[in-house]
């Protein structure tokens, strides 16, 4: 079984945004397995996925990102 589900995120500034409550809670009830594909429409918009990564993880890569 699989699901498309298209959805908006609401407009943030640039910078670095943790979304995942935000697609979580505009997914239905998920499984206990199972796998994501997220296709983002905007060519000015970058996702990194970061499992169980450090909490200063962002810091660390905004501060030696190139703005």
């Amino acid at each position: 079984m699989w699901q498309q589900i298209e959805f908006s995120l609401k407009e943030h500034r640039r910078g670095f945004h943790l979304v995942t409550g935000e697609i979580i809670g505009k997914l239905p009830t998920l499984p206990k397995v199972g796998l994501l594909h997220l296709f983002i429409k905007h060519t000015s918009c970058a996702l990194s996925i970061n499992e169980n990564a450090d909490p200063d993880f962002a810091l660390t890569w905004r501060a030696s990102s190139i703005t």
